[in-house]
């Protein structure tokens, strides 16, 4: 999150801080996701895993999600009367991401599948900004609700966390935002930039659990490629952790940082215990280039 949002309560600002960072993982997620179907249609390969995985996701995250937006948000924010047409515009919008998905779920040539998984990335982002800038700070600023109480227990919003647990994780709690619920999809939405920031300076050489093979790097070419040197730098690191989220089993994705990501490597391992092992692929001065296996 790239702004200041104000909020009436200490507990409402770490509401919005949750929904945030879960929205930004979720992002991360579905590009990943998205990327890894984009690109088996380029190279010619097998497309049904990557397809399958992305349809998955979308039903069992991502519309469950938008349900739960429309449940627990959308009628505090729509009886502002300044923001009625614009909630009424986010419902709407919600159709179309169903109907999307719906036309992923039925497309008969990885063609068809990767423009209708394109456009359904674009339209999440799109809407995903929309509630972060406008519903979110309406919200944290009315008198009238309290934005805490109402995404109390709402897990489809919060990752899985209540908007308490996830503040804390933002504001330092534990490492990378790790929470031990183990990582699954959908998990902690503790946004952990901060927490990078701070741990920069005694960062460890080598986080338990990195390897760097340093010649197993044949398959890296087929793989996904996060470019993280694109992503503002307040939401990078819940951005790789969505992404991450992503990778199957048995599989896994290329990340292109700006530095050598040691502290982002730590959190990983924090969050992930034993998970990923990790090759440098290149090492600066410009990019570092990770690859990730799972």
């Amino acid at each position: 999150m790239s702004s200041i949002v104000l909020a009436t309560s200490a507990e409402d600002s770490r509401a919005v801080e949750a929904v945030v960072a879960h929205h930004t993982e979720m992002n991360g997620t579905l590009g990943l996701l998205v990327e890894a179907l984009v690109q088996a249609v380029e190279s010619g390969t097998a497309t049904t895993g990557a397809h399958r995985r992305l349809v998955d996701w979308t039903r069992t995250d991502l519309l469950p999600h938008a349900l739960a937006e429309e449940a627990a948000m959308y009628p505090h924010a729509h009886r502002d009367e300044h923001a009625r047409l614009l909630v009424d515009a986010m419902i709407a919008e919600h159709g179309v991401i169903g109907e999307l998905v719906d036309a992923l779920d039925r497309a008969t040539t990885p063609v068809r599948a990767a423009a209708h998984a394109r456009a359904l990335q674009v339209l999440f982002e799109t809407h995903m900004t929309k509630e972060n800038e406008q519903i979110l700070p309406l919200l944290a600023l009315s008198s009238d609700v309290s934005l805490a109480g109402v995404l109390d227990g709402m897990h489809e919003l919060l990752g899985g966390h209540s908007h308490g647990e996830a503040g804390e994780a933002a504001a330092g709690g534990e490492p990378g935002g790790a929470c031990g619920c183990g990582g699954g999809a959908g998990g902690c939405g503790g946004a952990s930039e901060g927490v990078a920031a701070a741990a920069m300076d005694d960062a460890p050489a080598e986080p338990a659990g990195h390897s760097c093979g340093c010649g197993g790097h044949d398959d890296a070419g087929n793989l996904p490629v996060l470019d993280a040197r694109a992503v503002p730098h307040a939401i990078r690191h819940a951005t790789i952790f969505g992404a991450l989220e992503g990778v199957a089993p048995g599989a896994g994705m290329v990340l292109l940082a700006p530095h050598d990501p040691l502290p982002l490597l730590a959190q990983v391992d924090a969050r992930w215990p034993g998970t990923f092992a990790v090759d440098y692929l290149e090492r600066g001065p410009e990019t570092w280039a990770l690859a990730f296996t799972r």
